[in-house]
């Protein structure tokens, strides 16, 4: 398009020396014509500005982040001329169709339309909007381009997806150390029995056993107090979307995933998070799962949330008392490392999955023998990661 102006340009200019030199009616006649030509393109584009016609529809709005959704769109031509060289623009900062439209330009001539189907891919957690952003339409001497801003845009509400990790690797060793810590989290037991075949070994009493010269096993009296409890940040760290929206949404991915990992095996867990008070959800196997992925869709981030304060209140009501506690953070703040001492001072276990692209330089030195660090870039496969 420069190049066609600047060739519009000294053609004018060599029209404006015909007539200042030469004169006459080719000399005139050339020089109006030219001049003509930019007054003609721009009504002509102004024309069908304002009679364009786009239409553009998803089979739902309810979306699922990764998972394509029908799409289509169809331009409209309702005029008795022709509509040249139109072309589109889609929103590709969250959002992507399968089949890319954006390099084609369009011919629609009077009464035509064209429709085209694909599928359209949601990158992120959120609400914002999909589809075509923007109409390109070009007069026939390419000299000038207008945009067709879409009224009806596509306002898609998208639900995280939930990622199935095969094992948490971060965790693999943790039975062990849970499993040696588990006489310490029952009340002490007293009483021996003999040794009786299909006893599990962890149970033979060996002091009693040496003392008496025969295998004796422990009878516990108390109830073991072992649970999983899973959290997760909901503090909205900047109030760019284009900067939240993939953080908020790793930051979801993750704490479903794990929690499914629990769920599918049958192993009961307990989700908290802060929506300006303390949520908690109860999980004991997969089916229940379906009721957190509910109320995990509906959370609202916000910059007043602080996962110290929601893991604070947990604590004073006793609901983090269990041996293993996992958190996923985007930031490691004071306060949120003295709740963590809190939990391993109780005999429990913390592992923090740190979803951020710049951890804190010193962020290793956090790292104990009962709480552990894991860093999630934001764009990292989980499968890989967890």
């Amino acid at each position: 398009m420069k190049k066609r102006r600047c060739l519009y340009g000294g053609l004018w200019v060599l029209s404006l020396v015909g007539i200042s030199f030469y004169g006459g009616a080719v000399s005139y006649g050339f020089f109006f014509g030219v001049t003509l030509i930019p007054l003609v393109s721009l009504i002509y584009l102004s024309c069908v500005y304002s009679r364009f016609k786009i239409y553009q529809e998803t089979t739902k709005r309810n979306l699922v982040c990764g998972q394509p959704e029908p799409y289509f769109f169809v331009l409209q031509n309702e005029d008795y001329f022709a509509y040249t060289a139109v072309s589109v623009r889609m929103h590709s900062s969250f959002s992507y169709a399968e089949d890319s439209f954006e390099d084609v330009e369009y011919e629609l001539f009077p009464g035509d339309s064209s429709a085209y189907e694909t599928k359209i891919v949601c990158k992120y957690r959120g609400e914002y909007e999909i589809g075509v952003k923007e109409v390109l339409i070009t007069d026939f001497f390419r000299l000038f381009r207008f945009r067709y801003k879409v009224s009806g845009q596509i306002k898609a509400l998208v639900s995280p997806r939930i990622v199935q990790v095969p094992e948490l690797k971060s965790v693999a060793d943790l039975p062990m150390l849970l499993q040696r810590d588990a006489y310490g989290s029952t009340e002490p037991d007293l009483l021996v029995r003999d040794y009786q075949a299909g006893d599990e070994l962890k149970r033979i009493h060996w002091k009693a056993t040496a003392r008496e010269q025969k295998l004796k096993t422990r009878l516990t009296t108390g109830k073991e107090n072992r649970s999983i409890a899973l959290f997760c940040d909901t503090r909205r760290f900047s109030g760019e979307m284009a900067e939240y929206l993939p953080l908020e949404n790793k930051i979801l991915e993750t704490f479903l995933a794990i929690g499914y990992f629990f769920a599918e095996r049958n192993k009961e867990f307990s989700a908290y998070y802060g929506q300006n008070k303390l949520i908690r959800t109860d999980v004991p196997n997969l089916v229940a799962f379906d009721g957190l992925y509910a109320n995990v869709s509906e959370i609202v981030f916000d910059s007043k949330e602080r996962v110290s304060t929601t893991m604070k209140q947990a604590l004073d009501e006793g609901l983090l008392s269990g041996s293993l506690v996992l958190g996923v953070v985007h930031q490691l703040d004071p306060e949120l490392l003295e709740m963590t001492e809190r939990v391993t001072v109780g005999g429990g276990i913390t592992v923090l999955y740190l979803v951020t692209d710049e951890p804190p330089a010193d962020w290793s030195k956090q790292i104990s023998a009962r709480r552990r660090i894991v860093l999630l870039p934001v764009e990292a496969k989980l499968e890989e990661r967890l």
